[in-house]
């Protein structure tokens, strides 16, 4: 049985845990006019909170981290592609993820929302679920339930290290801010 997080609530992964998917899904409110273009990002952070280098930021131009741990979302640009199930997956490989690594922050921000005037307050049914890939059982998973009406990208959560073991923070913070704003923060 899945566990339901809430916002703030850590939860301690399994032992033995080797490979998870963390799959991110939303939902388009109907008539809100333009495609959805939300995009997921992984942020492999070091003990001062920052990337150890530009390529342990995993996104859409960047798939995969250099230790091999961490593959990213294919990009999909309408928030179509799923019918209700995960829109974007970020694969992780928990024994493989460096040593230097201390927490992988998991970020959603919609692409070109200035442009398009779209905030999360359009968007309904968000949610970030942690599945073991290889039984495909789903672990736990946090949906949003704040508005985030004026809100263009949200930290969803982060895995992070305590001695061996990895736990898990659902976060939900959400800020009036893009993509960049994420990268000089975690540089």
């Amino acid at each position: 049985m899945p566990i339901n997080l809430s916002k703030g609530e850590r939860v301690t992964l399994q032992k033995g845990l080797i490979n998870i998917t963390v799959g991110l899904g939303w939902d388009p409110n109907e008539g809100t006019g333009d495609d959805f273009d939300l995009d997921a990002s992984a942020f492999m952070l070091g003990e001062n909170s920052k990337i150890p280098n530009e390529k342990y930021f995993i996104y859409y131009n960047n798939m995969f981290s250099p230790d091999s741990s961490v593959e990213g979302a294919e990009d999909d640009l309408t928030g179509g592609a799923s019918d209700g199930g995960d829109d974007e997956e970020i694969k992780v490989n928990l024994p493989k993820v460096s040593q230097e690594i201390e927490q992988i922050v998991f970020v959603v921000t919609i692409h070109d929302h200035e442009a398009r005037k779209q905030n999360f307050g359009q968007v309904r049914n968000s949610y970030i679920r942690i599945v073991n890939t290889d039984t495909n059982e789903e672990i736990m998973k946090y949906e949003l339930d704040e508005d985030y009406s004026t809100e263009t990208s949200v930290e969803f959560a982060r895995l992070y290290r305590r001695g061996v073991e990895w736990k898990f923070e659902a976060m939900g913070k959400g800020y009036n801010k893009g993509l960049e704003y994420f990268v000089n923060k975690y540089n």
